[in-house]
């Protein structure tokens, strides 16, 4: 019996080893152009609806801190609104209420609102 299962087991060895010895089939992935054209609307649509949409509230913002001018009234980001008594390059001077000023950055300006405009209410 065990020379009878060495047998069987040399047999198997000897029909699979030439199995073994060649080379798998290699396995094609897609082409660089298949990948390219898979990969290209997915570039587009996150330049349209992310990139592109930030980009144009950046301009906006930047061109509405430009031009802000002595009188305006703003709001900040903290929510603070006040009157713009002294605009300068890189700071403002806010009046909340009469007699209190205070300084604030200009990047953190989020509105501004005209001398006429009217402050709205919180009803």
């Amino acid at each position: 019996m065990l020379t009878r299962l060495a047998t069987l087991t040399t047999a198997a060895a000897v029909v699979t080893l030439p199995a073994l010895a060649q080379a798998a089939p290699s396995a094609s992935g897609p082409s660089i152009m298949s990948q390219v054209l898979l990969f290209l609307p997915l570039i587009l649509i996150f330049y349209f609806l992310l990139i592109r949409p930030q980009q144009q509230r950046s301009k906006k913002h930047k061109a509405l801190i430009e031009n802000i001018k002595k009188g305006d009234t703003i709001v900040t980001s903290g929510g603070i609104v006040g009157k713009v008594t002294k605009p300068g390059d890189e700071e403002l001077t806010v009046e909340l209420a009469e007699g209190v000023r205070v300084q604030i950055i200009k990047q953190m300006v989020i509105d501004v609102r005209g001398k006429n405009q009217p402050v709205a209410a919180n009803d």
